[in-house]
């Protein structure tokens, strides 16, 4: 099986050659150790292993998003193009690069909202119910709009800490997004999209169609664990997404002497033999560089 190279040769080395196509990564960290950099670099190795960069969807809901479009320009050069939320693209449209293919796309804008459902009165939650059904309606626009264009891998970010993932928004999308658009056929995806005005446009279809079993997609969980050790150690609790996962790479940081060091471990790889050493890493204008 061909694997999906995360632009990180020791990385991919460590996972016996790559990641494994039509899978989940999970990638958990806390805010700031290098999730971002880990996942622009897996983005955008795809120009050399499929001829498109991967695209990213961010679920961050403080207001703010993840600082890709600095990264993304710091390490690579590159300028993402960002769908704007509320802007759907036209069925006529969707067969054209460029009304439909876009690099990124921050779905949320909850500034100074906190990330669960508790957080919210029985008449919020209907509201922001309604509005969920939205903006899953967008998201499955921007998918299959970038898929039909040849992107192969995705990178899901914003997912922020909560007590137990069933009370995280977030987390009710993410379940609607991997199972409903990415581990779909293209053609339902697309009737999920055009729904009545399927017919109509079921030739374009047909000649767009995709293998989603050939696409990648990595989600960046933010935890409130710092220390490596903390996350090795982590219960993977039955429901958690992490229990789903097919790789679970955890990046934390450890006590070297009187100094914090940042490393990383691959704790699950189904499908393949793995190195399950922790390596340290650094992070530089290139993104993680990790210890031979």
């Amino acid at each position: 099986m061909d694997r999906i190279q995360t632009g990180i040769p020791r990385l991919d080395h460590l996972l016996g050659g790559g990641l494994l196509p039509g899978t989940l990564t999970v990638v958990v960290g806390a805010t700031g150790i290098g999730k971002t950099q880990l996942g622009l670099q897996f983005l955008r190795q795809g120009v050399a292993q499929e001829g498109e960069p991967g695209i990213i969807f961010d679920m961050t809901a403080r207001g703010d998003s993840q600082n890709h479009n600095d990264y993304a320009e710091r390490m690579f050069d590159w300028t993402l193009r960002e769908k704007p939320v509320g802007n759907n693209v036209h069925p006529h449209e969707m067969w054209s690069r460029e009304t439909a293919r876009y690099d990124a796309m921050h779905i949320f804008n909850r500034a100074g909202r906190r990330v669960t459902i508790s957080d919210m009165d029985l008449d919020d939650w209907k509201a922001w119910r309604v509005d969920l059904q939205q903006k899953i309606i967008e998201a499955v626009g921007y998918f299959y709009g970038n898929f039909v264009h040849g992107v192969r891998r995705c990178v899901i970010d914003g997912v922020e800490p909560t007590s137990k993932p069933s009370d995280s928004f977030q987390f009710h999308m993410f379940e609607y997004i991997y199972h409903q658009i990415l581990r779909k056929d293209a053609d339902w995806v697309a009737r999920d999209l055009l729904r009545a005005q399927f017919r109509e446009y079921e030739p374009q279809v047909m000649q767009h169609m995709y293998d989603y079993k050939q696409v990648g997609c990595m989600l960046l969980y933010t935890c409130h664990e710092m220390m490596l050790d903390e996350l090795i150690a982590r219960k993977i609790e039955s429901g958690d997404v992490l229990s789903n996962a097919n790789t679970i790479i955890v990046m934390g940081k450890f006590r070297d002497g009187m100094k914090l060091g940042r490393a990383l471990c691959v704790i699950k790889h189904r499908g393949s033999a793995v190195e399950e050493s922790i390596v340290p890493f650094e992070i530089n204008s290139h993104g993680l560089q990790l210890a031979d």
